[in-house]
C-alpha cells in the first residue's frame, strides 16, 4: 500500500461564471464549460440517489421517505414498504445500492438509522423494488451495540467487483469505540450480499472481535467508491475540527482514529496521542484542514467532460461546494472547488448513466441537481 508522508499542496482555482445560451449560469473547470440543471426540488435533507435500469432515480429523503424521479418528474407519492426508520439528528434514511444482478433480481439494499438495544443503531435492509413498493424486506445488518444521540452514523453502501457489500458505520461521536475490535462503531464492514459474512474476512479469528469487520479506526465515512482502474474502495471520512480524510480502504488496515489525526478538538484540545503519525495505523492519501466536511464521492469516467477524465469528485457540507480533485495515480496534485456560488451542502455526487454528474443538496428544500457539458 501506497503511505504518504506528506500532504499534496493544495491548488484552489478560479472559476470563471458566465451564462449558457438557454440562460442557465454556466461554469468552466479545467478548461471545460459546464451547466448546471436542477432537475428536481423540494426534498427533505436528500441522502442518496440510485439509477435503475428503466431510467427512474430513487432518492432517500432522511426523515424516512424513498422517492422516485421518474421521465423528468419528482412523484409526490414514496416508494411503499419501508421498516420503521428513526429520524434523528443525523441519523433517518440513508444510503442506497443495487445488487449487482438488480435487473434480474431486483434487490435494493438501504442503510438507515433505527431503534435497538434501548438506543439507535445503524441498519442495512434490502427489498424487491418493483413499481414503487418494496417487498420481501430483509434486515441483513445492525451495528452493536447501539448508541444515544444521532451523530456518526456513517452508512454508506458499496458493491465491489466480487460482489461483496461493504458498509461504513461511524463512532457513534464516542472516540475509543473506533479502536475496539468488539464494536462495529468506526469502522468498514464487509459482508455477503445476503448478510453472510465472508470466510475470509481479516479479524474473523481474532478473539472477540466482531466478524463482519474490514477496517477499523474510521471516524465517520460518508463517501466511498471503486477506483475506475484500479477498482480498490476508496473512501473520504469526517474529521474534527480538520483531519477530513481520503483514503484507500484495505482489509484489516487501522486507520488510526482518534489515536491519531490530522485535527483536533471542537474546543481546540488535542485528540489522543495528540500526534498525527504512529506504526500500525494508516495515513490519509489526503486531508483537508480545515475540514470540507466530505460527503458522496465518485470517480469521473464518461465521455461528457473529457477533460475531467479519472478526476474524483466529492461533495462538502461544510464549505458548500463541489471538490475537483486531479490525480497521478493515488496522489492528489491539484484540488478546485466548485460551484461555492450555489452555497449548498453537497451530500452526494453519482456518475449518471448518461455520463453527467449528477448532485444532491442536503438542505430542508433540498435539489437533485445534474452538470451538462457546454461549449
Amino acid at each position: 500500500m501506497l503511505r504518504m508522508t506528506s500532504l499534496m499542496p493544495l491548488a484552489l482555482l478560479l472559476l470563471g461564471c458566465g451564462s449558457s445560451a438557454n440562460g442557465q449560469a454556466s461554469y468552466a473547470s479545467g478548461g471545460q464549460g459546464f451547466a448546471v440543471e436542477t432537475l428536481a426540488e423540494g426534498l427533505e435533507h436528500p441522502w442518496a440517489m440510485a439509477f435503475l435500469p428503466d431510467g427512474e432515480v430513487l432518492i432517500t429523503e432522511r426523515p424516512g421517505r424513498l422517492r422516485i424521479w421518474r421521465d423528468g418528474v419528482l412523484l409526490e407519492k414514496p416508494v411503499s414498504g419501508l421498516p420503521a426508520v428513526r429520524a434523528s439528528g443525523q441519523g433517518g434514511l440513508l444510503d442506497l445500492a443495487l445488487h449487482p444482478a438488480f435487473a434480474e433480481n431486483r434487490w435494493l439494499y438501504f442503510s438507515y438509522a433505527a431503534d435497538h438495544q434501548r438506543g439507535i443503531s445503524t441498519h442495512v435492509a434490502r427489498g424487491r423494488y418493483h413499481d414503487g413498493a418494496l417487498s420481501q424486506v430483509q434486515r441483513l445488518f445492525v451495528a452493536e451495540p447501539a448508541g444515544s444521540g444521532g451523530r456518526h452514523f456513517g452508512s454508506r453502501l458499496l458493491f465491489d467487483d466480487a460482489g461483496y457489500l461493504y458498509i461504513t458505520v461511524g463512532d457513534r461521536g464516542d472516540m475509543p469505540r473506533a479502536q475496539r475490535l468488539d464494536d462495529h462503531a468506526g469502522s468498514t464492514l464487509r459482508l455477503h450480499d445476503d448478510g453472510r459474512i465472508p470466510k475470509d474476512n481479516p479479524f474473523l479469528d481474532t478473539p472477540g472481535a466482531r466478524p463482519e469487520l474490514y477496517t477499523i479506526g474510521n471516524r465517520n465515512a460518508q463517501g466511498m467508491t471503486l477506483h475506475p482502474q484500479t477498482r480498490a474502495i476508496w473512501q473520504v471520512e469526517h474529521g474534527p475540527r480538520g483531519g477530513d480524510e481520503l483514503n484507500r480502504i484495505e482489509a484489516g488496515l487501522n486507520y488510526g482514529w482518534p489515536v491519531i489525526t490530522h485535527g483536533i478538538n471542537y474546543t481546540g484540545t488535542r485528540i489522543g496521542e495528540g500526534i498525527q503519525e504512529m506504526e500500525g495505523m494508516e495515513q490519509p492519501l489526503y486531508h483537508w484542514t480545515p475540514s470540507i466536511a466530505p460527503s458522496g464521492m465518485a470517480f469521473y469516467t464518461g465521455e461528457a467532460f473529457p477533460n475531467w477524465q479519472s478526476n474524483l469528485f466529492v461533495g462538502a457540507l461544510a464549505h458548500r461546494h463541489l471538490a475537483r480533485l486531479v490525480m497521478d495515480g493515488d496522489k492528489v496534485i491539484q484540488e478546485e472547488q466548485l460551484l461555492k456560488e450555489l452555497g449548498q451542502r453537497i451530500r452526494d455526487v453519482r456518475q449518471g448513466p448518461d455520463g453527467l454528474l449528477w448532485l444532491l443538496t442536503d438542505e430542508k428544500n433540498g435539489a437533485l441537481l445534474r452538470l451538462s457539458p457546454v461549449p
